[in-house]
């Protein structure tokens, strides 16, 4: 025989690869993925997780094992995000068949834990099904649905290491996690009525219902108000068509004013509620299943007395509702039992404290809100509240609240910690965030660190994160502000180093670092307050600077804070403080003369005329000053009210015009002087002038003023980009105009799309920051 004839003869050569996945490939249905692939191509060898991710060995012809390693990133599963793939060459055993072997727990943790998702079509379709076992079961899940970072107490990614440890499988939940063919092959939450959690009414009255969920959903049709269990903490839900239940929600919840979350069945009953673009669909109808805020429809009750669907308690002042679906069996069927459109569904606390999570702590907070509770004994390990996302056209949406759904995914950091670290974030909208080499992970929104539980709750979120992926802090970068909550906690911490970071530019980096720049650029920075690097209170800055450092270029002329944070809670203070500078007004316009009395407001008048007291560039306290002289918020019950209003009424005016917002060259740099806005606000406010027409003149008066500013900036130093952050810019009237204005100048405008624009991305901001200046120390 020749040479080539026994080289076709010859069996195909052998090989074997060891294979490393990282990314989010743990808890997703990965090694099913593998298991089945090698499988199909006859190949032999095993898989596991391990600290890092996945890692398999595969024995076959090097045919097979090139399609082998094309196919594991290109079919990988739905929810899966293979971030590096390596293989090398091992030895071959000759073993035959391929498993799934147990877990292996060595070396630093360095998996990526998937975040929650809403429950699949398929576990939904069997929920459903009077045929299927899971009939009615409200914890259905497989491989691409269901919770995850809620369970997860550590990894490797395994149901030992999760809240279902304590659940032993049935005969048919194990034959099908052992089922190679099944979707819930090595589902680690895997369960069903026989072995799995069970749901359970508690409360003083007897409602009729085959199961606790159609007894709770007869609760609510009756008007009462039930405290529901979900992926991450406890919900409040009553009716939203009855306007009984939503104000005494209200009231027992002391939530005064701000607008409730509603639960829709289904896409075609959200439609009813507000108008939705396809963007807006798309993330309602996302494994993320957030919440999103969307223009209400306008419903007004017809001459037959229909009742209105939304009760007007549901969001008093707010021409948005938020709006999310279902994100689980329980849910699901929750709203099709009740049978009366959507729901309220708020987070189960009091205004002001962290969402509930353990069941004895729910009864016990949740007592005087709730009327009946819906609950389960699956324990939930880390409480997340609901995501908020908003749509702006022709962008990716914005992040207002960036939790369910989304935590604890990774995000990429521009420049590598040299040093593992702990960024403490900010005391509003808190969220804390651990970074090792390229990886940052932010955690989930925790909320106003204020209240003694909510600072616990913050607490339990870093030591969550700092112990999931192995995080044993060296640096600690912190806000300036040195009586932050979170500043306090961070200078307790031992053995550490401590960097301070001023916090518009961690807004800056923020901004920045999401999308893999280093800088520089100019930065747009709006917001409430921030401690300066000057000691005043800053919130209207215009910074030119990198992630190494900044210049401070131009900011909003400084005007008084009469009586300091009181002054946000009031914001008539802030229009006389705007007045006083003005030295135009010196008694109260007649649209505030309700809402305070003359010898008030004279004395706050003569306190802003003052040298004496603190004064601030914040954007936030001028949104809050011409809410106020357009009589549209006077006094505020949440943080952002005002400047949500004055959006709001700026939205339903098709107004041109802008008032004046000139651009002064002073010591200090680049002047915004906003006074001759506010002396043509009141003017206009004098005249009677619709608010709305108000609002709209200031949003396009300083969309324009600030893309000038920017403008001259970048002309000046050499720059093409202008980075946006800061909270004033989830106002999604003003990123569009300000952002159109910047870019018809020819410059490039990045901003806020993985993270919150305000102080939930101020934690990545600092890991950027104190990243950065680690790797240029000596």
């Amino acid at each position: 025989m020749s040479a080539t004839a026994r080289r076709a003869a010859a069996p195909p050569r052998h090989r074997r690869l060891r294979v490393h996945v990282t990314g989010v490939v743990q808890g997703v249905g990965f090694r099913p993925h593998v298991h089945r692939l090698a499988r199909e191509l006859r190949l032999t060898g095993w898989v596991r997780n391990d600290a890092r991710g996945v890692v398999a060995e595969v024995e076959g012809p090097s045919q097979s094992l090139d399609a082998f390693v094309v196919r594991l990133r290109s079919e990988a599963p739905l929810l899966a995000d293979v971030e590096e793939m390596r293989a090398e060459s091992v030895a071959p055993t000759g073993a035959r068949g391929f498993a799934i072997l147990a877990s292996e727990r060595t070396g630093d943790a360095d998996a990526l834990v998937a975040a929650d998702v809403a429950v699949c079509a398929d576990c939904l379709a069997e929920v459903l099904d009077h045929a299927d076992r899971r009939y009615r079961y409200p914890f259905a899940t497989c491989t691409n649905c269901g919770p995850r970072y809620t369970i997860v107490e550590g990894v490797p990614y395994d149901r030992a290491r999760t809240t279902m440890a304590g659940f032993a499988l049935c005969a048919d939940c194990r034959a099908e996690y052992e089922d190679p063919a099944d979707r819930r092959f090595h589902a680690e939450p895997i369960a069903c009525p026989v072995c799995g959690p069970r749901a359970e009414l508690i409360g003083d009255e007897a409602w009729p219902g085959v199961d606790a969920v159609a007894q709770a959903a007869a609760a609510l049709r009756a008007g009462r108000i039930v405290a529901v269990k979900g992926l991450g903490g406890y919900h409040l839900a009553c009716r939203a068509d009855d306007e009984r239940a939503v104000a005494a929600l209200r009231a027992r919840k002391r939530r005064e004013d701000k607008p409730f979350a509603l639960m829709a069945p289904d896409l075609a009953a959200a439609r009813t509620l507000v108008a939705l673009t396809p963007a807006d669909e798309a993330l309602l109808a996302s494994p993320l299943a957030p919440i999103v805020l969307a223009p209400r429809r306008d419903y007004r009750p017809s001459s037959t007395g229909m009742p209105r669907p939304v009760a007007v308690s549901v969001a008093p002042r707010s021409a948005d509702l938020g709006v999310m679906l279902p994100a689980t069996p329980l849910h699901h069927l929750l709203l099709r039992d009740a049978a009366c459109g959507a729901l309220v569904m708020t987070s189960g606390n009091r205004s002001d404290e962290p969402i509930a999570h353990e069941d004895e702590d729910a009864l016990e907070r949740l007592a005087g809100i709730a009327d009946a509770f819906l609950t389960h004994d699956r324990p939930i390990h880390i409480r997340v509240d609901d995501s908020v996302m908003r749509a702006v056209p022709g962008r990716r949406p914005v992040w207002v609240r960036r939790s369910r759904g989304a935590v604890p995914g990774a995000l990429a950091l521009p420049l590598p910690a040299p040093r593992p670290l702990l960024a403490a974030g900010g005391d509003l909208k808190s969220t804390c965030c651990v970074a090792k080499g390229a990886r940052a992970w932010v955690g989930h929104h925790i909320g106003d660190l204020h209240e003694w539980e909510t600072l616990q709750a913050y607490r339990q979120s870093v030591e969550h994160l700092q112990r999931v992926f192995d995080v044993a802090p060296q640096l600690v970068a912190h806000d300036l502000h040195p009586d932050y909550r979170s500043t306090v906690d961070a200078l307790a911490r031992e053995g550490v180093e401590h960097v301070a970071i001023q916090h518009h530019h961690a807004h800056l980096a923020a901004t920045l670092a999401e999308h893999g720049e280093s800088g520089p650029a100019v930065g747009a920075i709006l917001d409430g307050a921030g401690l300066g690097a000057d000691g005043s209170v800053w919130g209207g800055e215009l910074l030119v600077g990198d992630l190494h450092g900044f210049e401070r270029a131009g900011h909003l002329l400084p005007v008084a804070l009469p009586g300091g944070d009181r002054a946000a809670r009031e914001p008539w203070r802030m229009a006389c403080a705007w007045l006083a500078a003005t030295d135009g007004v010196a008694q109260a316009p007649a649209g505030l003369r309700a809402a305070v009395t003359a010898r008030t407001w004279d004395a706050v008048a003569v306190l802003a005329r003052s040298s004496r007291g603190p004064r601030t560039t914040s954007a936030g306290r001028l949104f809050d000053a011409v809410a106020a002289l357009a009589g549209l918020c006077t006094t505020a019950t949440y943080e952002g009210q005002a400047a949500a209003e004055l959006e709001a009424a700026a939205t339903r005016c098709g107004e041109r015009g802008a008032y004046p917002l000139p651009l002064v060259t002073s010591a200090d740099g680049l002047l915004l002087d906003a006074r001759p806005t506010i002396l043509a606000a009141a003017h206009d406010a004098q005249r009677d002038a619709d608010p709305s027409r108000i609002a709209a003149r200031f949003h396009r008066g300083l969309a324009g003023a600030l893309a000038a500013a920017c403008a001259q900036l970048a002309e000046r130093h050499g720059l093409d980009k202008v980075a946006l952050g800061g909270g004033v810019w989830v106002n999604r009237l003003l990123l569009e105009l300000t952002t159109t204005a910047l870019e018809s100048r020819g410059l490039r405008v990045i901003v806020p799309e993985l993270l919150p624009p305000g102080d939930g991305g101020l934690a990545y901001g600092q890991a950027a920051i104190a990243a950065a200046n680690d790797r240029s120390r000596p």
